[in-house]
């Protein structure tokens, strides 16, 4: 983030949002930060009914980001801190069909429910609330992956699990706890992508369908009981 230069922060009402456009070589239009404002006001709305725990303050950073991230709808982010305040940072893809706007249209909802979704849980970079292990990973993103498509309907392929995503969960299960976390994040050596988060997915629903509980009580639960439940 060194050289950027934090322009036009935004507080949006009484929600407690701050918005900050991070702009360096690449700019965002008025046009385009006022589509972004909006659908960050709307979906911490939806997200604050159903997750009431939801930090009352966050900051949210945006970057454009010169990279394809077309398999999962041209935005991602991470969860940076949870407490006191929230603070989330979301990169938008300049190349998705239809530049800024098209992304922000197809993804950017997704991206605040699953990122917001990692602040009520504690599953963040600072102040993280579990312990080491791809295997806790695997359930902390598979809760957010499916609170977020089921709350937006915004479903892409980097997130969906192949037929063989049973061997992937075992693979993961079978990992020491200091394992590389962005081979299995990210791009794994054999050339898989997001298998922690495709594999959560799988498991997550698992559990869901086995035990008949929703997301929102999956939610509430520890990794290890959703494994569980899941049959694992």
């Amino acid at each position: 983030m060194l050289g950027l230069n934090f322009l036009n922060a935004q507080s949006s009402g009484n929600t407690g949002l701050n918005i900050v456009f991070e702009e360096s070589s690449f700019k965002f239009t008025e046009p385009e930060k006022d589509l972004i404002t909006k659908t960050i006001v709307l979906s911490e709305k939806e997200i604050r009914t159903l997750l009431p725990k939801l930090p009352k303050n966050i900051k949210i950073f945006l970057e454009i980001m010169d990279r394809d991230l077309d398999g999962v709808g041209g935005t991602t982010g991470r969860a940076q801190k949870h407490e006191p305040d929230g603070e989330v940072y979301v990169y938008i893809s300049n190349l998705y069909p239809n530049g800024i706007e098209g992304a922000v249209k197809a993804s950017l909802a997704y991206t605040i429910h699953h990122e917001f979704h990692h602040l009520v849980r504690g599953w963040t970079m600072v102040g993280n609330k579990f312990g080491q292990g791809i295997d806790i990973a695997m359930v902390n993103e598979g809760l957010a992956v499916v609170f977020a498509e089921n709350s937006t309907k915004q479903i892409f392929e980097g997130n969906s699990f192949p037929e063989e995503v049973v061997n992937w969960v075992d693979e993961i299960l079978a990992l020491p706890k200091n394992a590389n976390y962005n081979d299995w994040m990210n791009q794994h050596p054999d050339g898989r992508m997001g298998v922690c988060y495709r594999s959560g997915n799988f498991v997550v629903r698992k559990a869901m369908k086995d035990s008949g509980k929703n997301i929102l009580e999956m939610s509430k639960l520890d990794p290890q009981e959703i494994l569980e439940l899941a049959g694992y």
